[in-house]
């Protein structure tokens, strides 16, 4: 006998509309206090927004990137990020890591002296290590980077909004949007209550968060189409209710499973990848609530038209009386 795991039941009852407002107030009140911590607070860019220069590293032994990290700590250059580069076609005794420091107050990037400084304490760590490549990346750079994101996801939602309204309604295009707005700004919000780090790592959690979010918030919409020519004198409310528990055991199961995966690495993954692990964790939850809590509300609030669209006249008849 096959034995299937099940969340929740097949067939559920739940009112979703029974804390109408005060989900939705909560939905309205987080974004208001993200936007003011976005603006009062600031976020924590790192340096791909503030600018910085990177330094490339050789060595023939294994790389700590623990061990790297303590050794330049003390230098105080601000934030410092230390990656090891994984790739197929390096030899087995050839590893790779990418130092980089963000610019300083007083200058375009690292003086001459930071960078010797930098690689003198990794040489203390790694006698064998050798330096390929200093590069960096001044402000102007990094605020094209800034405006380059902020348009990357302010694109995105149009062309969500483009897809939406051609596939269901306007109404329905406003709602998806609604939500996706609700998950950005709130993602980033926490970002700027808790000094996350923001670098281009988040703006693809981002965007990914967005793709997440669309595609649950499309299933329940594809139900409430089907629904609403399948009860056409139901209220849209319950017709808008009875949608989302047919569709509840696929969006917990699906959140779920990936929210595992997430989880997972959020623990085991390092400091490298946990600011992008944690905003899609975060953008998981909070985009699962906003299909079920604050698309459908925005759709109820607008309405939508259950009248069937009246064929196009024929225009060889038009115009003409039906002969007898």
């Amino acid at each position: 006998m096959a034995f299937r795991l099940k969340l929740v039941p097949e067939h559920t009852t739940i009112n979703f509309f029974r804390w109408q407002a005060g989900t939705f107030g909560l939905s309205v009140l987080m974004v208001l206090v993200s936007i003011v911590l976005i603006v009062t607070m600031g976020l924590n860019f790192g340096i791909d927004f503030k600018g910085g220069t990177t330094i490339r590293t050789e060595t023939t032994s294994a790389i700590d990137v623990a061990a790297y990290r303590a050794a330049v700590s003390p230098l105080n250059l601000g934030d410092i990020t230390i990656t090891e580069v994984f790739d197929p076609t390096f030899a087995a005794d050839e590893h790779v890591a990418m130092i980089r420091i963000q610019a300083q107050s007083d200058a375009e990037s690292a003086t001459p002296e930071m960078v010797a400084a930098v690689e003198a304490a990794v040489q203390a760590v790694d006698p064998e290590v050798i330096f390929t490549s200093v590069e960096s990346v001044g402000p102007k750079v990094s605020g094209e980077l800034i405006q380059t994101a902020l348009f990357a996801v302010l694109a995105a939602n149009a062309a969500i909004l483009f897809y939406i309204w051609l596939r269901f309604e306007w109404q329905y295009a406003v709602g998806a949007v609604a939500a996706l707005v609700h998950d950005v700004v709130v993602t980033v919000g926490i970002f700027a209550a808790l000094q996350l780090k923001f670098d281009l790592s988040i703006i693809a959690a981002l965007l990914t968060i967005l793709g997440y979010s669309i595609n649950d918030t499309v299933v329940v919409f594809d139900r409430l189409r089907e629904n609403l020519v399948k009860y056409k004198v139901m209220p849209l409310r319950d017709v808008m209710n009875i949608s989302v528990n047919e569709t509840l055991s696929r969006t917990v199961m699906t959140s779920g499973t990936t929210l595992v995966a997430l989880i997972t690495l959020l623990v085991l993954g390092g400091d490298v990848i946990r600011g992008f692990v944690f905003a899609m964790t975060w953008g998981v939850v909070v985009g699962t609530y906003s299909s079920v809590f604050v698309a459908k509300n925005v759709v109820l609030y607008l309405g939508v038209n259950r009248e069937p669209k009246k064929p196009a006249p024929d225009p060889e008849t038009e115009g003409f009386d039906a002969v007898p």
